[in-house]
């Protein structure tokens, strides 16, 4: 409060800073398995929550008329870049090797 009084004292109004919130520092690259079998690749960095947004119909157009989804398999990354590429990668494969992925 004296601060503030200071700052009106001193005829300045007290400027509010907005911080934003700290950048999620984990992603994950995940592959679910769909109801009609086909897999689905995508990135987040809340695993548990991507997943109920799927099976909830909420999350991606492809997964929702092939709910529910399991998730199958997951990679962890210390960026949002790294996963990205990862995503991307996979993206780019035939189901074939997807299912080697997911294999392991």
């Amino acid at each position: 409060m004296a601060a503030t009084s200071a700052l009106e004292a001193e005829g300045r109004k007290p400027v509010r800073v907005r911080v934003p919130p700290p950048a999620p520092t984990q992603w994950f690259v995940y592959l679910l398995r769909c109801n009609d079998g086909s897999l689905y690749c995508g990135m987040t960095n809340d695993l548990d929550k991507r997943v109920e947004k799927h099976n909830s119909g909420k999350g991606a157009k492809y997964t929702r008329s092939r709910k529910p989804v399991v998730l199958v398999w997951s990679a962890e990354h210390p960026t949002k870049s790294a996963a990205m590429r990862q995503e991307a990668d996979i993206k780019k494969l035939k189901k074939k090797q997807k299912e080697k992925i997911v294999a392991g």
